[in-house]
């Protein structure tokens, strides 16, 4: 029986890829900027050639993941406030499968419920707009979108006079649920927490 790469090779084996592809060790050469000859021969090309080559490659690991099983879960975590919360997240290279959304799903709870200890007081923010606007929310309509969507993740951003806590609220694949690709079957809100006064940086 062959030997089944485990969650964290598959992330240093796509970490070598993507370094080969970007020094352009690997390229996929049939790739064309605009599909006409005529133009492609005054466009450089090496770049969409080096990201055409990685996503290939990775597109191969997703296919492997979900043929052996391997989970696309890291254990982050986070610490706000004296408080720690380790949790289970996607890595940003693999993909969820099956046994990874009951996972996700299940840590849901504890993640919002860090996130209300370590936010009282803070002002809270919905973005939309990738990400480019704001709306001030309450912790009630919080509630309302945590109720409808399956999982969380949380990002914090911290310096000696700023801090900001992203909660991401999702559903769906959680590797589609990111700049809109997969919606409406996958997507998801981000609130962000900051202190009174500050808007938003993340």
């Amino acid at each position: 029986m062959s030997k089944v790469y485990t969650t964290e090779e598959l992330i240093k084996i796509l970490a070598d890829e993507r370094q080969a592809c970007l020094k352009g060790e690997r390229l996929k050469l049939e790739v064309t900027v605009s599909g006409n000859p005529l133009i492609d021969q005054f466009i450089r090309s090496d770049g969409l050639q080096k990201f055409t080559a990685y996503q290939d490659f990775k597109a191969a690991i997703h296919d492997y993941q979900r043929e052996n099983h391997v989970s696309g879960i890291i254990w982050h975590e986070v610490n706000v406030k004296g408080k720690t919360l380790k949790y289970p997240k996607i890595d940003h290279e693999l993909i969820a499968i099956i046994s990874d959304l009951a996972i996700l799903h299940t840590a849901k709870n504890s993640i919002l419920e860090f996130w209300y200890e370590v936010t009282a007081e803070m002002d809270l923010y919905l973005s939309f707009n990738n990400s480019k606007q704001y709306q001030q929310i309450n912790k009630l309509d919080v509630e309302r979108i945590a109720q409808i969507t399956e999982w969380a993740s949380l990002w914090k951003w911290e310096n000696s006079n700023f801090l900001e806590i992203i909660l991401q609220l999702g559903w769906g694949k959680p590797e589609e649920a990111q700049y809109k690709r997969g919606r409406p079957h996958s997507g998801s809100e981000y609130i962000h927490a900051v202190n009174p006064g500050n808007r938003p940086i993340g």
